[in-house]
């Protein structure tokens, strides 16, 4: 017999030449190990196995399975004579040397001595035949008795492990439907959280752009102050004092830089809370995915049986642990992915009301700081309109000093050329009086009254010049009094103007008013 038609002899076996037979090999069978039972390690099956899953015919419509052929062949039909002896007469393929047998027909007729001596040697006696038949029978009943046993050994082995498998199958249906019930309790609790932690991080988009927008709004007040400084340096002469209006404008831009610097640092930290709630929302939403996947492989799993679609060996499954986790640490895990989640939208929660409470509180501190700013402007916008008033009221009465006191000079000037016409009368008379001859030179009275007359002219002149120098010079002095009323009047209009129309006119609406809350 040969296996794919090769192999040794079976010669007297008795089975027609042209027979084939189909042998089953079982799952626990050594000899033709099926593909389930192949060891993840080293060779698969010994070479003798491999060769009887090959068939000698290949069928494409019949696939090979669990069943090898086995063709059997047999020697030429040639009875085994003493021609034999001969090699000539030796069967094509024979592997043993010919053997000489006694022949008790044709020997006697040639040599009778032999063949009575060969039919001696053959026979057997009586007790040897009745004790061989008492053998045979005691085998018999033997072996009858062995494969009985083994017969109901191998029902209870069948039973046993039917029953055996069928529990265990049912044991492990019952583990994969808790598996089920935890994995659908930890993916509606995951669900649950990831729902919650997105509606925080939808607020917490909110509360980011408000916090933004009010960094940038704070830009807008801070300029206008920054303006209001820099307008208020083109102030001119002693307007240019450090007043309450520079000092509430210097405040309040170290307020909005404060304040700046707390909103700026607000949103920094709403940033990286936001981050920090994304990685928990990626967490949770890849542990979702994950046992999404894990429900639908279990639930599958779970609804399998021995008359499923699909089912097939896969040898050395069991040898090959692919896990990398507990039950304990797996539940941990979730657990863990919910409590940071949890903990992050408690960070988020506080965060939100500490932000909606500096916004108000910066908003409030800005508001603040600016109405100030606008009460300095009002109070020193009334006191230089007070002082400007002022400075106009005696401007016109200096004006109106400078008229009178040129009236005064011409008036003084008019009497000093009023004196010219008595003094040349008084010196003309002298001179006249002084070409009298002898004795009339007399130094009588009316000499003497002309000489106190020149005199008392000259005196009045003089005192009259003395007065014209001094209203000159009170002229002068009033003439620089109305420059300098003057150009402090210039300069009180300008820091007016600055406060009032350059700087108020920034101011007049508060442009983060929409930042504080009620």
């Amino acid at each position: 017999m040969s296996h794919n038609g090769a192999g040794g002899g079976a010669g007297g076996s008795g089975i027609p030449p042209t027979t084939v037979m189909y042998s089953q090999l079982q799952p626990w069978s050594q000899a033709g190990a099926p593909p389930c039972m192949e060891p993840v390690m080293g060779p698969s099956i010994p070479p003798r196995v491999g060769a009887a899953y090959e068939t000698p015919t290949k069928h494409p419509w019949r696939p090979a399975m669990a069943y090898e052929l086995i063709q059997v062949k047999h020697l030429p039909e040639q009875p085994m004579t003493n021609q034999l002896t001969k090699q000539c007469f030796l069967p094509k393929g024979m592997k043993t040397d010919g053997m000489i047998f006694p022949n008790l027909v044709t020997g006697f007729d040639r040599n009778p001595q032999h063949a009575a001596r060969a039919a001696l040697y053959t026979r057997y006696t009586s007790n040897e035949w009745y004790n061989n038949n008492m053998t045979k029978y005691s085998e018999s009943n033997m072996n009858r008795n062995l494969s009985e046993r083994m017969r109901n050994d191998a029902v209870r082995l069948m039973r046993e492990t039917d029953e055996k498998a069928t529990s265990g199958q049912r044991d492990a249906g019952r583990r994969l439907g808790e598996r089920i019930t935890d994995l659908t309790f930890w993916r509606n609790e995951l669900n649950a959280e990831l729902e919650k932690l997105i509606a925080e991080m939808s607020d917490i988009n909110d509360l980011q752009r408000q916090c933004g927008k009010a960094l940038l709004d704070l830009e807008i007040p801070l300029h206008i102050a920054q303006e209001c400084l820099f307008h208020r340096e083109s102030r001119q002469g002693t307007e240019k004092v450090h007043d309450i209006v520079e000092k509430a404008l210097l405040v309040e831009i170290n307020n909005l830089r404060n304040s700046r610097d707390r909103l700026g640092g607000l949103h920094e930290k709403i940033s990286k809370q936001a981050l920090d709630c994304r990685g928990a929302q990626h967490l949770l939403e890849d542990d979702v995915s994950h046992k999404e996947s894990s429900l639908g492989i279990d639930s599958m799993c779970h609804q399998l049986n021995n008359h499923s679609r699909g089912i097939t060996y896969y040898g050395g499954i069991e040898k090959f642990d692919p896990s990398v986790s507990t039950q304990e640490s797996w539940a941990q895990a979730s657990s863990e992915h919910v409590r940071r989640s949890q903990a992050e939208r408690a960070k988020l929660s506080q965060l939100r009301s500490d932000a909606q409470s500096v916004v108000n509180s910066v908003a409030t501190t800005v508001w603040d700081f600016w109405s100030n700013t606008n009460n300095a402007f009002d109070r020193r916008s009334q006191e230089m309109a007070e002082a400007k008033n002022r400075v106009q009221l005696h401007l016109q009465k200096v004006q109106q000093e400078l008229f009178d006191m040129e009236k005064h000079l011409f008036l003084l000037q008019k009497a000093i050329q009023d004196k010219s016409g008595p003094l040349k009368v008084a010196q003309t008379r002298l001179e006249a009086r002084s070409h009298r001859e002898g004795v009339e030179l007399c130094k009588d009275h009316a000499q003497d009254r002309l000489v106190q007359e020149v005199q008392d002219i000259q005196g009045a002149v003089e005192t009259l010049h003395h007065k014209l120098m001094e209203a000159e010079a009170t002229h002068q002095g009033l003439l620089k009094t109305r420059c300098t009323l003057e150009v402090d009047l210039r300069n009180k209009v300008n820091a007016l103007f600055i406060d009032r129309e350059k700087c108020m006119s920034l101011r007049r609406s508060f442009p983060v008013s929409n930042l504080i809350k009620y």
